[in-house]
């Protein structure tokens, strides 16, 4: 019996490079609590007429050293996998990050979709070494909820 004989499969040479669209200055220089990140995220995320998923990378003395735009969803939902958010952290050569998203409603009541994502977010960050330090939802009107100090994680 005659084997079909296949053809040699091409194989691509990579490298990763994070590519910096552009900058922003810090005044606070660290996140030292919910509040200091929710002032980076608002600038994204307040006048968004969709929901948007963000990340935000932190050094080992919790500065912000990168931006990461993670997903942009529709009017009330976007999709998140911890694939996508933790590649830009290990890029970034991350210690943690703070990962935040709107609530174009303007209510930043935390949903329980919300709460799903929060768990398997920090799930994937101890496997990685990478924790995520808090969930930052934004409303309107500078409102806003942290999943942090809500107790929700």
């Amino acid at each position: 019996m005659k084997t079909i004989k296949e053809a040699a499969k091409r194989v691509n040479i990579v490298r990763l490079q994070m590519v910096r669209e552009s900058s922003l200055l810090y005044p606070q220089r660290r996140i030292r609590m919910a509040k200091d990140a929710v002032g980076l995220f608002q600038a994204f995320l307040q006048e968004s007429d969709r929901e948007q998923f963000f990340l935000i990378c932190l050094n080992v003395k919790n500065e912000p050293t990168a931006i990461h735009t993670v997903s942009i969803g529709s009017l009330d939902s976007s999709i998140v996998h911890p694939r996508e958010t933790f590649k830009a952290a290990v890029l970034a050569n991350a210690s943690s990050i703070i990962v935040a998203h709107n609530h174009p409603s303007g209510d930043p009541t935390p949903s329980q979709p919300d709460l799903e994502v929060t768990k398997r977010l920090q799930e994937a960050g101890e496997l990685l070494g990478i924790p995520v330090l808090d969930h930052i939802i934004v409303g309107t009107e500078g409102a806003y909820v942290s999943l942090k100090e809500g107790g929700y994680m």
